[in-house]
């Protein structure tokens, strides 16, 4: 199954260090990654999975593959800017949000809209937002919901 994992461009090492596991317990299970493909979450859980010979994709805000961070495998370049945070959403069977900020918050918007099996590790309340404690926890509730 395909995961979109949204989060925080800026973040700090604990949550880096909860978005890598994130990526290893997702490729671990065979799960595909789905992300921005720029920084903080995005690129902490993309090499989470990379570490663990898990397959990414970057779906990237501007017109330059080469954007995307180093962990992406397969990198699309959209140059709709924000407007790609729908098809992130779209390109996951499932959604896991880690912190994040506004552009998280519409992520979890689109989850909502696209009815995706959405799990959260610390990020925003939604009545469609499972919350979750652990990345394990994340992985667990997404495949109850999918599988």
């Amino acid at each position: 199954m395909r995961v979109s994992v949204v989060g925080g461009s800026r973040i700090d090492e604990a949550t880096a260090d909860t978005a890598r596991e994130l990526g290893r317990v997702l490729a671990d299970r065979d799960h595909t990654v789905v992300t921005g493909g720029l920084g903080g979450v995005m690129e902490a859980v993309s090499a989470g999975a990379r570490e663990h010979d898990g397959h990414t994709i970057g779906i990237l805000p501007g017109y330059d593959r080469a954007d995307a961070n180093e962990h992406v495998e397969e990198a699309i370049a959209t140059g709709i800017g924000h407007a790609r945070n729908g098809l992130v959403v779209l390109n996951g069977d499932a959604v896991v949000a880690v912190d994040g900020a506004s552009g998280t918050l519409s992520e979890l918007g689109y989850a909502g809209i696209h009815d995706r099996p959405t799990a959260g590790l610390g990020t925003f309340d939604a009545p469609h937002v499972h919350a979750v404690e652990t990345p394990t926890d994340a992985v667990d509730y997404v495949e109850s919901r999918t599988l």
